[in-house]
């Protein structure tokens, strides 16, 4: 093959927790009868919540053929190759198990949300049920020094991360300390995933963590005057996710053997501002890189609907939309244009193979 797919999960394969039907009909074509892959196939999803061999089983079940780890792209995937933080001390937020995820991506000392509450006991005053009745002098008194905070997803309590996570950015990481004057620029924040929306079993979208951030920015900025800012945001449409993302695919390619180099990546996924948007964005970068194209494939069964009272946006209506990109993205019509749309993802496989003329 001289292609290869990146997938995205939610809204392609599944809605929350249940299957969409045309999914395990797609990876039947997609695999030989020993279950090995006839074309190199990634997985890039914006969910951070688990590590990447918990995906790789839960993929497994729900598609009945075999994955493994290294076929998977978590949002977080990409903080690997920043090495410069991993020795540091930071705060990591989001859900699932924090600190086995911070430490499987190389980070040394993480700190979760939870652990500096109890920590800083005093800090976490909006749920007047969970402010301690008893302060103990130990409580106060255990040193927290943060050198950087780590986003990996949208978190369960929203107040409590939100008012955390402001406590470390206005002391310079010494949450607990009164707020400083002269902070600023904050000590860095990574973040994965910039979705403002998701798609579960619900018929509307629900919030992603991207939402999450836009309230992060705005208290940030209505405290202080200023714009929060980003060390790193990783995740799709980074395009470090999506050069991530090629060397996975040209590192299963090597592993088969297949010498044909691979011209083309098809990135299939549910969502305008995060799987389109990445892969135009990428497109347009591609001349420094090995790929000669990466073509986009939307499909119909999450985020985007053919029938939303929401059009696609055009050239000649930009002021007519509304951008629900990352603040940090800029909106450019041409970049949310899919090359391609098609109802489900066995559809947009078919589609491949036949723009391909491969015959598995």
């Amino acid at each position: 093959p001289s292609f290869g797919f990146l997938f995205d999960i939610d809204g392609v394969l599944v809605r929350g927790r249940t299957p969409i039907p045309a999914a395990r009909t797609a990876f039947q074509k997609l695999v030989n009868p020993q279950g090995q892959f006839l074309v190199p196939v990634v997985f890039v999803t914006n969910a951070g919540d688990c590590l990447r061999q918990k995906k790789a089983d839960q993929l497994s079940h729900l598609l009945g053929v075999p994955i493994s780890q290294d076929q998977v792209m978590m949002s977080h995937s990409p903080l690997r190759m920043f090495k410069r933080y991993h020795e540091k001390c930071v705060l990591v937020s989001g859900q699932g198990p924090l600190l086995d995820i911070a430490q499987d991506l190389g980070f040394c000392q993480p700190i979760t949300i939870d652990t500096l509450r109890e920590k800083r006991p005093l800090l976490d005053a909006v749920d007047h049920d969970r402010r301690p009745s008893v302060l103990t002098f130990h409580d106060c008194s255990v040193p927290v020094v943060l050198t950087a905070v780590v986003l990996f997803g949208e978190p369960v309590r929203w107040e409590t991360s939100l008012q955390l996570i402001i406590d470390v950015l206005l002391t310079s990481g010494y949450p607990g300390n009164p707020y400083g004057q002269e902070n600023y620029p904050h000590i860095p924040v990574l973040a994965c995933n910039m979705d403002l929306m998701w798609v579960a079993e619900a018929q509307s979208p629900r919030f992603g963590h991207g939402t999450f951030m836009v309230c992060l920015e705005n208290i940030y900025k209505k405290i202080t005057g200023k714009d929060l800012k980003y060390e790193a945001l990783v995740g799709k449409p980074s395009r470090l996710t999506y050069q991530y993302a090629e060397h996975l695919i040209r590192a299963q390619a090597l592993q088969r053997s297949w010498e044909q180099p691979i011209q083309t990546l098809y990135a299939v996924g549910d969502n305008l501002m995060t799987d389109v948007y990445g892969a135009n964005l990428w497109e347009n970068e591609l001349a420094s890189a090995a790929a000669a194209h990466c073509r986009s494939v939307l499909v119909c069964t999450g985020v985007y609907s053919p029938h939303s009272e929401v059009p696609l946006p055009a050239r000649d209506s930009v002021t007519e939309n509304v951008f629900h990109g990352h603040r940090d993205f800029t909106f450019e019509p041409g970049l949310v244009e899919p090359d391609h749309i098609v109802p489900d993802v066995d559809a947009a496989v078919d589609l491949v193979f036949q723009l391909e003329n491969f015959a598995p």
